[in-house]
């Protein structure tokens, strides 16, 4: 890859004018406010755009927490809003590309169709995936608290063909006896791997998800694991921390730190549900299961090109 700084010089240069704050009236004010230069906001988005260029995709609360780190902004609500600010004004005027920064809260529901049945073929032998579980002798689920990082561990579960489970927080009575009813008709054990907040909520949802899929569920073998946050993780990884909310009804004795799942690194999130998949999906046996099924793809496309021959 080219010099990062250098590419970002060369983007800057051609949409830094229209991005930069343009001069308002107002009304003078009595408190005295120091207003950051156009050096100030080149330094801070060439910092932003540095992050997200290394560990994309991600979050803008991922981007906000690793910037705090490194001591580009402060670790507040006024912090946050700058690199919120930053990063719309980034992609809108072409600095940044829409698709590093990952927004799973927002989508759209369509039914695919197709023109003939040659190009619904077509479709299937391009996006056709080989069940790579089938004689894995294991099931694996990974679950996420939080909606908006889906698009950040998507790309790994993806690969190996695992599901994702999205909870947002608590998760619903009728999700939980889906899940359940599914992993109940298995007769291979199951496991599930939770990443959530480290506060009293984020550990008590992990709870609760593992619980009622034990009841609902009592015949199954369930394996749960909370992959993250961890209180060894906090630690060893030097995550940023925030007060635990004192209005948190389940607060008493929890500690005076919490983390938001946001506060790992991109990539490490990624890493850390790789090696647990690869626990029981392990890479050898991956790579046999890819090439099987590139080969069954190339079948695919063979016999469509049969049909579409006059």
């Amino acid at each position: 890859m080219s010099d990062p700084s250098a590419l970002f010089d060369e983007i800057l240069g051609a949409v830094f004018d229209d991005v930069a704050p343009k001069p308002t009236s107002y009304q003078a004010s009595h408190i005295k406010r120091k207003r950051a230069s156009r050096e100030d906001m080149e330094d801070r988005r060439r910092a932003l755009w540095n992050i997200v260029l290394e560990m994309k995709p991600m979050t803008v609360r991922q981007v906000f927490y690793q910037a705090t780190v490194r001591g580009i902004v402060e670790k507040s609500e006024a912090g946050y809003n700058k690199v919120q600010t930053d990063l719309v004004q980034m992609r809108r005027s072409g600095m940044l590309r829409y698709d590093w920064l990952a927004d799973n809260t927002r989508w759209q529901r369509k039914p695919r169709t197709f023109d003939s049945i040659e190009e619904a073929l077509e479709d299937t032998a391009r996006f056709y995936r080989k069940s790579l579980w089938t004689d894995a002798g294991a099931y694996v689920e990974v679950w996420l608290e939080k909606d908006a990082l889906a698009g950040v561990v998507q790309p790994v579960t993806a690969k190996y063909d695992v599901p994702l489970m999205v909870a947002r927080g608590y998760a619903s009575l009728s999700f939980l006896h889906g899940a359940a009813d599914y992993i109940a008709s298995l007769d291979v054990p199951t496991f599930i791997y939770h990443c959530g907040d480290f506060d009293p909520s984020g550990v008590n949802a992990g709870e609760k998800i593992e619980q009622t899929l034990r009841e609902m569920a009592p015949a199954a073998e369930i394996h749960f694991e909370r992959l993250a946050v961890s209180k060894g993780q906090i630690s060893s990884w030097n995550l940023p921390t925030r007060p635990t909310k004192a209005t948190d009804s389940r607060a008493k004795g929890f500690g005076d730190i919490s983390v938001e799942l946001d506060a790992i690194e991109p990539q490490r999130l990624r890493d850390l549900i790789e090696a647990a998949i690869q626990r029981h999906l392990p890479p050898e046996q991956f790579k046999v299961l890819l090439a099987a099924e590139a080969s069954e793809r190339e079948l695919l496309k063979a016999f469509v090109g049969q049909i579409g021959a006059p």
